[in-house]
């Protein structure tokens, strides 16, 4: 018996994607965005700031840090309901749970700009044909996130207001 077995990485990306198929995920969207990692990456992690513009759903998401990566969230939509939310946030991944929902958003850098996608469904195993049947919607719905993402962080980072790259 040998212990050669092959080990592999997978990106933040990479990482959703598989864990949306695993989920029968209802939404899932990724998009290359003409904006550097940092800039998208600072927009979409400040999530108490700009997930409620990325989320037409959403009113307002409260974090209480429990570690530096992790944190305890209450999410508030629009007609008064509200979930609590555990999340695991690092550089270019980002998972948020309910005991019904699961959300989250990755991003790599990709060239001059970046990769940048989105999950949603639902935790509850019985859901998978339902989340199915919804994927075109969800998908959908993923793709204006991430023109979302994308004006949100045009805004905060115009391309006149972005710090010089260094030169070889």
């Amino acid at each position: 018996m040998t212990d050669d077995w092959p080990v592999t990485e997978l990106d933040p990306v990479r990482r959703l994607r598989v864990l949306a198929a695993g989920l029968n995920a209802a939404m899932y969207a990724d998009a290359h965005l003409d904006l550097p990692f940092a800039d998208v990456w600072a927009v979409v992690s400040d999530l108490e700031g700009e997930l409620p513009h990325l989320l037409p759903t959403l009113r307002a998401f409260r974090t209480s840090p429990t570690t530096p990566t992790r944190s305890s969230a209450w999410a508030y939509g629009p007609f008064g309901h509200s979930a609590r939310f555990d999340v695991l946030l690092q550089p270019g991944w980002c998972l948020m749970q309910s005991g019904c929902v699961v959300g989250g958003m990755a991003a790599v850098p990709e060239g001059a700009g970046t990769r940048f996608a989105v999950l949603g469904g639902l935790r509850q195993g019985w859901a998978g044909p339902a989340q199915r049947a919804l994927r075109p919607l969800g998908t959908a719905r993923g793709h204006r996130m991430i023109a979302r993402a994308q004006h949100r962080t045009a805004l905060r980072y115009p391309p006149d207001r972005r710090p010089m790259e260094p030169t070889g």
